[in-house]
């Protein structure tokens, strides 16, 4: 997947946001916390996008060999992809949105309200 459908994919997901930071990369946000990194920082530690996952996909992209731990972030179960078209279009924008809502979950119901992430 190309940088920019993978930029247009994360900010069509609901409430999501996106800053330049750390070299230029693409940091994608929901309610003011990560989800998805591409570009940048990315590309320097030798490798695709990065995204939080599941821990049961953390093992599994990891033993398939399309993904490795992602640097500083591996603890929380994030993956950096071994390149940016590691797995179809279709499979990355599925994890992307799992990711995004896995952040989601753990945000106040508060600002999941705010954020109109569930009805008021």
């Amino acid at each position: 997947m190309r940088l920019k459908t993978f930029e247009a994919h994360c900010l069509r997901l609901p409430a999501a946001t996106k800053v330049v930071q750390w070299e230029g990369t693409s940091v994608f946000k929901v309610g003011g916390k990560m989800f998805a990194l591409g570009g940048g920082f990315c590309e320097q530690a030798g490798g695709g996008y990065m995204f939080k996952t599941s821990n049961m996909a953390y093992e599994m992209l990891i033993e398939q060999g399309v993904a490795r731990p992602a640097p500083y972030l591996a603890r929380a179960k994030w993956v950096q992809l071994v390149g940016n078209n590691a797995l179809p279009d279709a499979e990355l924008k599925a994890y992307l949105g799992q990711a995004h809502a896995l952040i989601a979950a753990k945000l106040t119901r508060k600002l999941r309200k705010a954020l109109a992430l569930e009805p008021a």
